[in-house]
């Protein structure tokens, strides 16, 4: 029984979640937009959002807590020097997921996940 469990596990194993949650940050980061499954995409949204809020306060110390989650120097350099100050009048609710169409191999349901003001530009 899955009593006080809490997260989806994806099938697979927590080491490979993680580091699939990491890659998909930085890429999300780095683009600004990616596709990917809904499920992995509201797994993401609940992963990124303390991210952003951490990154709004440029100092040291916050640099070094990003960088031991996302291990990705360029990342954390456009997240402390562009997505920041970008959403630094947010309160949060900083990523919008919509969702796109079925995957036609397994029928997935897919999505894109991006940030709000990057939608609010092409919309």
């Amino acid at each position: 029984m899955r009593h006080l469990k809490y997260g989806k596990k994806l099938n697979r194993t927590r080491s490979h979640l993680k580091s699939m949650l990491r890659n998909m940050i930085v890429s999300l980061i780095n683009f600004e937009m990616i596709k990917t499954t809904s499920t992995k995409a509201k797994l993401l949204k609940k992963t990124i959002e303390p991210i952003i809020s951490i990154s709004k306060q440029d100092n040291h110390h916050n640099r070094i807590i990003l960088f031991s989650i996302l291990r990705s120097k360029e990342a954390i350099i456009k997240l402390f020097n562009i997505l920041g100050p970008r959403l630094k009048n947010e309160n949060g609710g900083y990523t919008k997921i919509i969702k796109y169409n079925y995957r036609r191999n397994d029928g997935a349901m897919m999505s894109y996940i991006m940030f709000k003001d990057f939608y609010f530009k092409f919309s």
